[in-house]
């Protein structure tokens, strides 16, 4: 089993030092491992679970409902059910803000080529 340094999990995740201890501290990342000289030792579920966290962050789920995420994921497979409904929920939210960028993005293409337009138009003299 690989172990990671804190340095190494940065690069790993993008998260910084910081966001670790306080993802640590408020129970969303589980106890990490410590050598002995009581350095941190993250494992690779450690990592993994981390990238999961990445992801739910990086589509908007709030820390409230990651922590509930995190809770049911910690008192086993019982609770899968409700972990399905929790990340379907969070699925939809994220397919009405992926609806709602790409309505965005096409008013921001429509004035590109209302742009490009105006430049092909010859100047009257």
């Amino acid at each position: 089993m690989a172990v990671y340094t804190p340095g190494q999990v940065v690069e790993e995740t993008g998260f910084s030092l910081d966001t670790l201890r306080y993802y640590e501290r408020i129970g969303l990342l589980g106890n990490v491992g410590r050598n002995s000289a009581g350095q941190r030792r993250f494992t690779d579920g450690d990592v993994g679970w981390l990238g999961m966290i990445r992801c739910l962050r990086d589509t908007g789920m709030p820390i409230a409902e990651m922590l509930r995420f995190a809770e049911l994921t910690r008192q086993g497979d019982h609770t899968i059910p409700e972990r399905i409904r929790l990340l379907e929920a969070h699925d939809h939210q994220v397919e009405e803000q992926v609806a709602d960028l790409r309505h965005k993005q096409g008013a921001i293409q429509r004035k590109v080529q209302y742009y490009r337009d105006v430049l092909s138009i010859p100047e009257a003299i």
